[in-house]
């Protein structure tokens, strides 16, 4: 396994979906954005877990949980964050809650503020 080109393939993907939930909440597709930003941050704790465990990251959705397996040392604001973006990725496939324009654009920007600090990491 060439672990900087599994490195570069996630944090590409990560890049990739911030730009893509900007598009969705532009276009007020609130929930869809969500869930971009969502697959951000999975994206980026699975570049993590690849650099910081040199083996390939889990299928799995669950940040916390790569957070913990990537050792990614990250802040409980941050951390509380992450459980609120796991709303989600399931809000994304199954809708039930409409967020506000307001909630939209402070999750967006704490997304993008965490996918930073996350790509520091590596």
């Amino acid at each position: 396994m060439d672990i900087s080109k599994q490195i570069g393939y996630w944090i590409n993907g990560a890049n990739s979906d911030i730009e893509t939930a900007a598009l969705l909440i532009n276009g007020r597709k609130f929930t869809e954005g969500l869930f971009f930003c969502h697959l951000t941050i999975e994206k980026a704790l699975k570049a993590l877990v690849v650099n910081n465990t040199s083996q390939l990251a889990p299928k799995s959705h669950n940040l916390g949980y790569l957070a913990e397996l990537g050792s990614v040392q990250i802040t409980d604001e941050q951390m509380i964050f992450m459980s609120i973006l796991m709303k989600y990725q399931l809000e994304g496939r199954y809708p039930e809650y409409f967020p506000s324009l307001e909630t939209v654009n402070d999750y967006f920007l704490k997304t993008k503020n965490l996918l930073e600090c996350l790509k520091a990491m590596l």
